[in-house]
């Protein structure tokens, strides 16, 4: 069954099961899924059955929600479409980055496979989105970059910034604002709930939000 057949739902359910595994090794729980979703718990305990009875997750009464093959298949080309669509938008149509994520979230239900793929050859094969999130390849492979969150990162050695959520698009805006974007390279200065950070002679201070949204690699030269 190609990913199009499924309903609406179904394909945001996988997506964002997915999602919310791809930094994480913990299988996501309904009450985690209610609260990324907005929606009653027991809103997505029927929409979680649902998905059993299609043989495209496997839950446990009061466990994890885990895809299955077939879910995962699922769930990647959703990521794929949405994270090219993103992509899109910012290289070709001039959206800036902490736009394109409403926007995508309603045209990843209406395109075909094959506008995806046109999109993927227009914008020359991109390896990542506007966020640093890494878009799976046509084959479905994922490509997770090696990277940790800046506030477990080490203090005192230069690193570059390789992904940022992009769950608050005010959070987006604040970072652009003191020149914190995806390559930017940084080093931590001072932990604790904030960060303060060095960017070339700059010493920014980064709030909670802020620093909870960076994701870095050691720097390489």
């Amino acid at each position: 069954m190609p990913v199009s057949d499924l309903s609406s739902v179904a394909q945001d359910y996988l997506k964002i099961i997915w999602s919310a595994t791809e930094w994480s090794d913990q299988p996501v729980t309904v009450k985690q899924l209610s609260e990324r979703m907005g929606v009653r718990a027991a809103t997505v305990s029927d929409g979680i059955r649902r998905l059993s009875e299609q043989g495209l997750v496997a839950h446990e009464r009061y466990g994890g929600v885990e895809l299955t093959d077939a879910g995962r298949r699922h769930a990647v080309a959703m990521v794929r479409r949405h994270r090219l669509i993103e992509t899109f938008l910012v290289e070709e149509l001039d959206y800036g980055w902490d736009e394109v994520h409403d926007e995508a979230e309603v045209l990843e239900h209406a395109v075909s496979d094959g506008l995806i793929e046109r999109l993927d050859r227009r914008l020359g094969f991109p390896a990542r989105d506007p966020h640093g999130d890494p878009i799976p390849t046509a084959d479905g492979t994922p490509r997770r970059p090696d990277a940790v969150p800046l506030l477990s990162a080490p203090a005192g050695v230069p690193l570059s910034v390789v992904r940022i959520s992009d769950a608050d698009p005010a959070v987006l805006r604040q970072l652009a604002e003191v020149g914190v974007g995806l390559d930017t390279v940084l080093t931590v200065e001072g932990g604790g709930g904030d960060a303060t950070v060095r960017v070339g002679d700059a010493v920014v201070v980064l709030g909670a939000g802020a620093a909870a949204a960076l994701w870095v690699a050691a720097q390489t030269r």
